[in-house]
């Protein structure tokens, strides 16, 4: 067991501090500053008020923006939780030709700089489909998002599914369950943790997006990001953004430690 001496303890514990500090503080300064009582930001804040609060709970564009947010984000899960989790029981399961191929593929698009994604969809939306007829609209929005949500799903089913014993399902195969008997009571509660976990990272990863919805959004059509970018253009709404940033900081805390507990469920159940 590594021991470190008292110099080396303070020194690493300072250093602990200052990274914390340098991550947290402007988080907390964002907080702090949807209690603002002035019209544009300033710091140090001279009076504190509920004023943004308010009236960003009145404003219609954060509602649409917030639920734009979540129609595709929820759009785009559940698409990554089918696509990801069939190609990974692919993957894991069966051997065939383009194998290393396919596995490329799908991880590729999360490794992408978002521009080059937005880029190449705005391409195929406006200049492929369109043409022969075919209007994406909002849906295209939705198909952009999971494209890289897949990962997500797939990067924790599949891991899952190679540490799980396939002796517990040839079993209830040779004990006459059906297929489908076998994957509802066998197969599925072993990897569901994985499986939901995958899940509330894909919607987070697609609610936070931002480059590729510039790109893939129809005229008119904000999602909470894109608007928070857009008002940040206007000094005076700044406010209002720090509030809706601030919601979103308490928010991201659930999917965060949802995720963290199936991880420790995964790990206990191995």
């Amino acid at each position: 067991m590594l021991r470190l001496s008292l110099p080396s303890k303070i020194g690493l514990g300072l250093i602990v501090a200052v990274v914390l500090i340098f991550m947290y503080a402007p988080l907390l300064l964002v907080a702090l500053n949807s209690f603002n009582a002035a019209r544009i930001a300033s710091w140090p804040i001279q009076e504190f008020s509920l004023t943004w609060w308010g009236a960003a709970l009145v404003s219609e564009p954060i509602r649409a923006a917030l639920l734009n947010s979540v129609v595709v984000g929820l759009g785009a899960t559940v698409i990554a939780l089918l696509l990801g989790t069939l190609v990974a029981f692919a993957l894991q399961r069966y051997s065939f030709f383009g194998k290393q191929a396919v596995n490329l593929l799908v991880v590729l698009p999360i490794a992408l700089p978002g521009v080059v994604t937005g880029v190449a969809l705005n391409n195929t939306y406006n200049q492929i489909l369109e043409p022969i007829g075919i209007h994406v609209g909002y849906f295209g929005i939705i198909i952009a998002h999971a494209t890289f949500c897949i990962v997500m799903v797939f990067n924790n089913v599949f891991a899952r599914l190679r540490r799980m014993s396939p002796n517990v399902e040839e079993a209830s195969r040779d004990l006459g369950a059906t297929p489908w008997q076998t994957f509802k009571l066998i197969t599925f509660p072993q990897f569901r943790s994985a499986f939901i976990a995958g899940g509330i990272l894909a919607f987070a990863l697609s609610f936070d997006e931002v480059i590729v919805t510039i790109f893939t959004a129809p005229p008119g059509v904000d999602t909470l990001p894109l608007w928070m970018m857009n008002q940040m253009a206007r000094p005076n709404e700044a406010s209002m953004v720090n509030v809706v940033a601030t919601v979103v900081i308490l928010f991201s805390l659930l999917p965060v430690w949802a995720s963290q507990r199936l991880g420790r469920e995964i790990g206990q159940r191995d």
